[in-house]
């Protein structure tokens, strides 16, 4: 399914452009500029692992070592580039589960919350960048509003950070109600199992209890994605894209809620037709947005899937553990 959707969105992305057009427009970027970019891309990996030592922590609140979880971070991301069905979040929670003392279900709980926290703060920047003067009045997508699409999102990224922050402060209704339903509707053996996991999900959710680390997840956060909207931005120039700055927030964000649709390794297509869609908002030709593009995801997903290799490899792991501990994943 993911392969039908990358070759689909590929298919979309390059209609009626000439590839060899496209090719030419990347001969013509400034390469150092583009590899520039790259490198700060590059960067959100570590403020990624900064943000991880805030979110997870031991049973008593302790931080893990910073190297373990930038060590689970560079493969998981690197295994969203090489493995299908982002075994990437899986392989994250397995690997510092492997290399921490924390549940699999613990660190994968702190990734979801994770990935709450990037919604809101891409939907966030993506409004400053919908408010800005520079920002054409007639964007949609498909037939409807882009300011009512980012609203809708908001709605639903919001509505799963008030649940994550009800049951981390009251979990026992929730495991108690869990409990009655799984002991009506399944053998002891598996109850227990789904207690356990749900138990794991719960202590991932631990950071929602204090305002000190919560505040701090949020600095990381905007930290993260304002440094990821900089690469976007050095890569406009690098290309001479006549995009304000802002534009790089709108862009970041379409991709961000573009990649989480289910593709093959590494979001080809989904992401080239994401960034084609946006540039077009800002007047720039499908051809030119192509090039840019293909050129940044490229030089993005160079890095850090080498450095992954290399954790992995200090790990003493294969990317077939990774396949495996992904399929064994509840």
């Amino acid at each position: 399914m993911g392969l039908a959707v990358t070759a689909g969105f590929l298919v979309w992305a390059v209609q009626g452009v000439n590839l060899r057009d496209v090719l030419a427009g990347v001969r013509q970027a400034n390469l150092l500029l583009v590899i520039l970019a790259a490198g700060v891309a590059t960067l959100t990996f570590p403020l990624r692992t900064l943000r991880w030592h805030v979110l997870l922590r031991d049973p008593d609140g302790a931080p893990y070592p910073l190297r373990p979880l930038w060590n689970a971070t560079a493969i998981g991301f690197m295994a969203n580039n090489l493995l299908p069905a982002r075994a990437g979040e899986f392989a994250r929670a397995w690997v510092a589960s492997r290399e921490l003392p924390v549940r699999f279900t613990t660190a994968l709980a702190s990734i979801g919350v994770e990935r709450v926290f990037d919604g809101l703060m891409m939907l966030a920047l993506m409004a400053l960048a919908i408010a800005a003067p520079s920002f054409p009045n007639h964007a949609t997508v498909g037939s409807t509003s882009l300011s009512r699409i980012a609203a809708g999102v908001a709605i639903g990224f919001g509505a799963a950070l008030v649940v994550a922050f009800v049951v981390a402060h009251k979990p026992g209704p929730w495991l108690a109600l869990l409990d009655r339903i799984s002991g009506a509707l399944l053998p002891p053996r598996f109850g227990a199992k789904l207690r356990s996991v749900a138990d794991g999900l719960v202590a991932g959710l631990a950071v929602l209890k204090s305002p000190g680390r919560f505040a701090a997840v949020i600095g990381w956060s905007l930290a993260l994605w304002l440094v990821n909207a900089a690469a976007f931005a050095l890569c406009f120039r690098a290309f001479h894209l006549r995009v304000p700055a802002e534009g790089a927030l709108l862009l970041q964000g379409l991709i961000g809620f573009g990649v989480a649709i289910p593709a093959a390794p590494g979001f080809w297509g989904v992401f080239e037709y994401a960034t084609r869609l946006t540039l077009q908002f800002y007047g720039i030709g499908a051809t030119l947005a192509l090039a840019y593009a293909f050129a940044f995801h490229l030089a993005g997903f160079i890095p850090i899937t080498l450095l992954g290799l290399d954790a992995l490899s200090r790990a003493h792991l294969h990317l077939g553990d990774l396949r495996g501990a992904a399929s064994r994943s509840p």
